[in-house]
């Protein structure tokens, strides 16, 4: 329990030295820039509230996408002025691109910040298990109620009627091709040498 404790508090230590440093170098840049007063105070937060939001999304699962462009825009500005802050750059003497993007930043971390807390979030997978209404899960294997099922039986196919012309053509087609296979004729091929329907095939082939 102690050896965890150990870690969880030099963890914390580290973290908060790092976000103490990087929150100063974003101070200094952005007062360099010509943001003094609160104003340079202000842009480190908006960096870093910007990096939690995004790293919100990614943590989510919802639009990551999202989550990955704005954290590394926001990555990007912590490292820049990190970078910039270890000597390569003159901070008597910011050149004007950079003033330019410390003007713009508000602006920006202001688009991100929205789009990362209002974005829609996506729809339900499939993977992901759906709620089970237990009355509608009950009512599925219910049967239909009898009024509403069709109760009429179907004809037999002897009760059709069948003109005897007809059946005694059918006897002949029958006999043909017992005598060509060997095999009495089947009711599908019978329906295709004479063409009719499958209903009328079924009652002729009941009467031979």
């Amino acid at each position: 329990m102690r050896a965890q404790l150990a870690r969880i508090d030099a963890v914390l230590v580290q973290a908060v030295i790092a976000a103490a440093l990087s929150f100063a170098h974003l101070h200094d840049i952005a007062s360099a820039a010509g943001q003094d007063g609160w104003k340079a105070w202000a842009y480190p937060i908006s960096v870093d509230l910007l990096l939690v939001a995004a790293w919100r999304r990614l943590r989510t699962g919802d639009a990551k996408a999202a989550g990955w462009c704005w954290f590394v825009i926001a990555l990007t500005a912590s490292l820049g002025a990190n970078v910039a802050t270890a000597g390569l750059l003159d901070l008597n003497a910011v050149p004007a691109w950079l003033r330019i993007l410390v003007a713009g930043w508000p602006a920006v971390a202001f688009l991100g910040g929205t789009l990362l807390a209002h974005s829609a979030p996506t729809s339900p997978t499939s993977t992901e298990e759906q709620p089970v209404d237990p009355e509608e899960d009950a009512d599925d294997p219910a049967p239909e109620p009898l009024a509403q099922q069709d109760l009429t039986p179907a004809p037999a196919p002897s009760a059709l009627p069948v003109p005897t012309a007809l059946v005694e053509h059918a006897r002949k087609v029958a006999a043909e091709h017992h005598t060509r296979t060997g095999m009495p004729i089947d009711t599908p091929t019978l329906r295709a040498r004479l063409g009719v329907p499958a209903p009328m095939a079924d009652a002729i082939a009941a009467h031979l």
